[in-house]
């Protein structure tokens, strides 16, 4: 992922704008697009600020509040695999896939190891 242009760029840009240049001269003269000097402008504009927004982060993640502690509960209560917790999460109406469980019980520090007594634990 590429990083956002500096602030000092930023208002360099600006500064040649309030100077009366044309986006397009803007543009050509610090190597950079026409619309990043119109977004940086509606930007300072709107905001008041020329630093960058968010990159990524927007959506929330499906496992969390009431749906997490139930998740914690119910590992906590006996054995499971990440597909039963995946189908009993679809019966709930919590539509997800078993990676999404796994990043959650990673996370969280959740882990279930097979237990050795278990029947056909010796069994290669």
């Amino acid at each position: 992922m590429t990083a956002p242009y500096s602030i000092d760029l930023r208002e360099r840009a600006l500064a040649r704008k309030a100077a009366g240049e044309t986006n397009r001269e803007i543009a050509a003269a610090l190597r950079i697009s026409p619309s990043c000097v119109c977004k940086w402008t509606k930007r300072r504009r709107e905001t008041g600020s020329l630093a960058p927004a968010q990159i990524g982060g927007y959506k929330p993640r499906t496992l969390s509040g009431e749906c997490a502690d139930w998740l914690r509960a119910r590992v906590a209560s006996g054995p499971v695999t990440l597909r039963g917790l995946t189908a009993e999460l679809a019966e709930r109406g919590i539509k997800t896939q078993p990676r999404a469980v796994w990043v959650f019980l990673h996370a969280e520090g959740l882990s279930f190891k097979k237990n050795s007594a278990a029947p056909g634990a010796d069994t290669p």
